[in-house]
């Protein structure tokens, strides 16, 4: 069993179990109850041979009180049979060397080409013509579990550092709402498109300087690993998969040369300020910028290293089947 997200469990009314075909002796705390309801994914936990999750870090973190949503006590007994394998991504469909969706194509060798997709961006979405400006994207869901209201926080208090920022997503009417207004109170500095647009999905992580993902927490994001391959630095909590994909670009980082974003932690608006400011600084000393940026799309983001992990696994389990 792969669980994605865990605060999504499939509960149901403990009337249908006789619809279900299970006996009465299943809805117990050792079997398919939870909390007074009938727990799919409790079930799947408690009876799969192995589970795994979308990344080490959220493998970890679901066997605490604080990440396991109920489930934790659980989890730690299922322990051993636990594992985490890092998410991947298609990069075919994500390669900046061959995206029909935006304005330039670039790599590694073409990387100046990129800054043609910045003022496409900027022209598309009416933000200024501004090369010289930070530009932060965000593409998600808007909703709590993203941190996206901690966004809004910084962008009602002091002003927003120097940069634009370009907003894609739908969910939470408020946040909506929320990231509406402040487009219209900052026009040519916010910019803000409610709903999903797979192109303009792909030009914000072309045209961005940096991918904002302030997740309070996240299984594993797929946001930071498109960001990585097309060099737009990903700012991310350091909760989960974004934990074991971005490498923080920390005074230790830069010296090794192997930084590709920023981690920020604890998850409060107050340290998504900071790391907005420490971006802000490595983006005015170019040749660091660029050095994290070639970093960044270096990374291996794709599905062949999780795939054999997955293959491994499966053989594992045909193997110990009772001959």
């Amino acid at each position: 069993m792969t669980v994605h997200n865990l605060a999504y469990q499939g509960l149901f009314s403990p009337a249908l179990l006789p619809a279900l075909g299970l006996p009465a002796a299943a809805f117990s705390v050792d079997g398919v109850e939870f909390y007074g309801n009938i727990g799919f994914l409790k079930a799947g936990l408690a009876f799969a041979d192995r589970i795994t999750t979308v990344s080490p870090t959220y493998a970890a973190e679901i066997c605490t009180p604080e990440g396991g949503m109920g489930l934790d006590g659980l989890l730690r007994a299922r322990a051993p049979v636990l594992q985490g394998i890092l998410n991947g991504i298609d990069d075919t469909a994500w390669n900046p060397a061959a995206d029909k969706f935006v304005a330039a194509e670039f790599s590694l060798a073409r990387l100046r080409r990129r800054a043609a997709n910045k003022a496409a961006l900027q022209a598309r979405l009416g933000l200024a013509a501004a090369p010289d400006a930070l530009l932060f994207g965000v593409i998600s869901r808007l909703v709590a579990q993203k941190g996206l209201d901690l966004l809004l926080a910084d962008l009602a208090g002091p002003p927003f550092p120097g940069a634009q920022l370009a907003v894609l997503g739908s969910g939470d009417p408020a946040l909506e709402d929320g990231f509406i207004a402040a487009a219209a109170a900052k026009p040519g500095q916010i910019a803000c498109v409610i709903g999903y647009d797979e192109a303009l999905a792909h030009q914000i992580q072309a045209g961005s300087d940096a991918i904002l993902v302030p997740s309070r927490f996240e299984p594993c994001g797929l946001t930071q690993l498109c960001a990585l391959r097309y060099g737009a630095l990903p700012v991310v909590a350091r909760v989960g998969g974004l934990t074991d994909t971005v490498i923080d670009a920390n005074a230790a980082a830069l010296a090794a040369g192997c930084g590709t974003g920023v981690q920020f932690s604890p998850v409060t608006a107050e340290m998504l300020q900071s790391a907005l400011q420490r971006t802000a600084t490595l983006w005015r000393q170019p040749t660091t910028w660029q050095r994290l940026q070639r970093n960044a799309m270096r990374s291996d983001v794709s599905w062949r290293g999780p795939a054999a992990h997955y293959a491994a696994l499966y053989r594992s389990l045909l193997a110990e089947r009772p001959r």
